[in-house]
């Protein structure tokens, strides 16, 4: 294993478990859910400010470093488009989707349908950056994936009369946030752009691109007019400090490490989060969801294993063969 693309991918898993579970908490305030219109906005809403400040974010932190104005200047490069592109299709787009798929769909089947989104990155990795995954890497995979879904599904969705249009949203979304991954990692494949202007430039464009278009599209400016002038918006700015972190360390473990692995280290955020809510907010959770948790993050780990690692077959051999020599002496 690649132990430091290894820890940064666990890092960003952990540190988007804090966003999430923190931004969870700030979109059940009372003008995010105080009618249809406002839940339904509210998610697209939420993300537009996050970027925003999580852009803000970067900037400062690129500033002090000196390195704001070379970021800036990657967006008339190869490498700066690639990363343009993967931001349009894993944020404003895939978000968009995902709230279209949630309204037809129901949230449930929309969380357990979207839980699918590393399999399509690692397929579309293996065709285009040629990342290869041994056997146990896939069944790692696919046991974070099952597990997600079966953490996230409660049963409580239902199929509404258009749910042949909630597919085609919740297939788009899978789509882009499945290939943003892999078309950041094409943008950071030479040393034209380091990982942290990556991040500046999705977080920049992400949030131009709500503010531009998305929400007008919507009709989502007065809601997110109410926020700017609320208590709220101090909290989404903090929040979004988590979340730059963990971005941050995404990207250094897509470099590091390839985005499959990456991916597969980041979905971990899934059981983290169960665990930030019993610390924080008490919330209750069962052994089911507990051992639920262990595998989410027991085939994250088989994901990043590396030829002879968690080698079953070369266990038992090396077991066997310990104690031919022994029983020889």
């Amino acid at each position: 294993m690649k132990h430091k693309g290894v820890a940064y991918g666990f890092l960003s898993g952990i540190m988007w478990a804090l966003d999430t579970v923190f931004i969870g908490v700030i979109l059940t305030h009372s003008m995010f859910v105080s009618t249809e219109q406002a839940l339904f906005l509210a998610p697209l809403v939420g993300t537009f400010l996050h970027d925003t400040a999580s852009s803000l974010w970067i900037a400062g932190y690129l500033s002090l470093k000196g390195e704001l104005k070379a970021a800036l200047s990657k967006i008339k490069t190869t490498s700066g488009r690639f990363v343009i592109l993967g931001a349009l299709l894993g944020g404003p787009l895939g978000m968009t989707f995902y709230v279209l798929a949630i309204k037809y769909l129901g949230s449930s089947y929309a969380a357990s349908f979207s839980a699918v989104y590393p399999a399509v990155g690692a397929f579309f990795s293996f065709l285009i950056l040629k990342d290869r995954l041994y056997p146990k890497n896939w069944v790692g995979l696919s046991i974070s994936i099952l597990f997600i879904i079966l953490l996230g599904y409660s049963g409580s969705g239902a199929f509404s009369a258009q749910y042949g249009l909630g597919l085609l949203f919740i297939a788009l979304c899978i789509f882009g946030w499945g290939m943003e991954c892999v078309i950041v990692a094409c943008g950071m494949k030479g040393d034209e752009i380091t990982p942290e202007q990556s991040l500046q430039l999705r977080q920049l464009v992400s949030a131009v691109t709500y503010c531009t278009i998305i929400l007008p599209s919507f009709g989502g400016w007065t809601l997110a007019t109410e926020v700017i002038t609320s208590k709220e918006l101090f909290f989404i700015i903090l929040v979004a400090l988590a979340g730059s972190v963990s971005y941050l360390f995404y990207y250094k473990a897509i470099r590091k490490i390839g985005p499959t692995r990456a991916m597969s280290l980041n979905i971990s955020y899934s059981a983290w989060a169960i665990f930030f809510r019993f610390l924080f907010f008490a919330q209750p959770f069962t052994f089911r969801m507990v051992f639920y948790c262990f595998m989410i993050i027991f085939g994250s780990v088989l994901t990043v294993a590396g030829k002879d690692e968690f080698n079953v077959t070369g266990f038992f051999k090396r077991f066997l063969n310990h104690h031919i020599k022994e029983a020889n002496r």
